[in-house]
């Protein structure tokens, strides 16, 4: 039987891949990188941690960046996990110049409870920055 025990990585649909790419290194501290697929197109990806995510911009076809049916960009809703206290987490956010929707809050994360904090990256991702007690 199948089973899986992590991702290796998570694509974002984004209308503006420098400006996504921006907004993940100021405000979340991570790494752009820059590389070549396969098939010889830039891509850009984030690093933080193990963690990998790719950008995909929309305008990006099926044979160029294969891909979910119906790529989109706003739809998705992460949940990151930091180890700063909520208040921290507030201050750091109030220097970005980026809004708080929500938080902090206490959640359910996938190893227990947690205390969250809410914003938005510039498709209206939900992004929420956690921290386990």
């Amino acid at each position: 039987m199948l089973t899986v025990n992590a991702f290796d990585h998570i694509v974002l649909n984004v209308r503006d891949v420098d400006l996504s790419a921006k907004w993940y290194g100021q405000t979340l501290g991570m790494e752009r990188r820059d590389g070549r697929a396969p098939s010889g197109e830039v891509r850009t990806s984030l690093f933080f941690g193990g963690n990998k995510i790719n950008l995909r911009p929309l305008d990006a076809s099926q044979a160029d960046w294969f891909t979910g049916r119906n790529p989109g960009a706003g739809g998705a809703d992460l949940c990151f996990l930091t180890e700063l206290e909520p208040d921290a987490v507030l201050a750091h956010l109030r220097h970005c110049g980026v809004s708080v929707e929500l938080g902090p809050v206490d959640k359910r994360g996938a190893k227990g409870p947690i205390r969250s904090v809410y914003v938005r990256d510039p498709d209206g991702n939900l992004i929420e920055i956690a921290s386990y007690p």
